[in-house]
């Protein structure tokens, strides 16, 4: 008797050289406006670049008040998404602590996509980059200070 096979080998081939590329949503405990500041900011920023060490790219970002629009792509064998998230939060969690903000810090779990094409990646970003103007922050997206690219990321 055969032993099944999770996928087919012609599958295994064509995906062995692709690296999960995630759009990541995750918001703060009863959506308190505690984000959109410098110096969360600053760690966010620390914390993506510092992740190029163990295979995880940072691309674009938004930080609102109240959550963070991130989009990731992990390396082969390394850290989980989960896991990246969690060290994120446990980070901005700690400025938090810092500026008076009394735990918890976070709704439980997060939202992710698995991008699957380049077209994908530009509407999700057109959608996250408005955010800052739909919730009535600024007039233009790119006069929101708390947003950026650390890496360009392509599909």
């Amino acid at each position: 008797m055969k032993s099944p096979r999770h996928r087919p080998p012609r599958l295994e081939r064509i995906f062995s050289n692709l690296r999960p590329f995630y759009f990541v949503t995750f918001n703060t405990y009863k959506r308190s406006p505690w984000l959109a500041n410098r110096e969360i900011h600053e760690d966010f920023l620390i914390f993506a670049r510092k992740g190029r060490a163990r295979g995880v790219a940072v691309g674009r970002y938004v930080i609102m008040p109240d959550h963070v629009h991130v989009f990731v792509v992990l390396g082969w064998g390394g850290v989980t998404l989960a896991r990246w998230v969690q060290g994120l939060k446990s980070v901005l969690g700690k400025r938090l602590l810092l500026q008076g903000h009394a735990k918890p810090h976070w709704q439980e779990g997060f939202f992710d996509h698995l991008m699957r094409s380049g077209e994908s990646y530009g509407e999700k970003w057109e959608y996250v980059r408005m955010n800052p103007v739909r919730a009535g922050l600024v007039a233009v997206p790119e006069a929101w200070p708390y947003q950026g690219e650390v890496e360009v990321l392509r599909f």
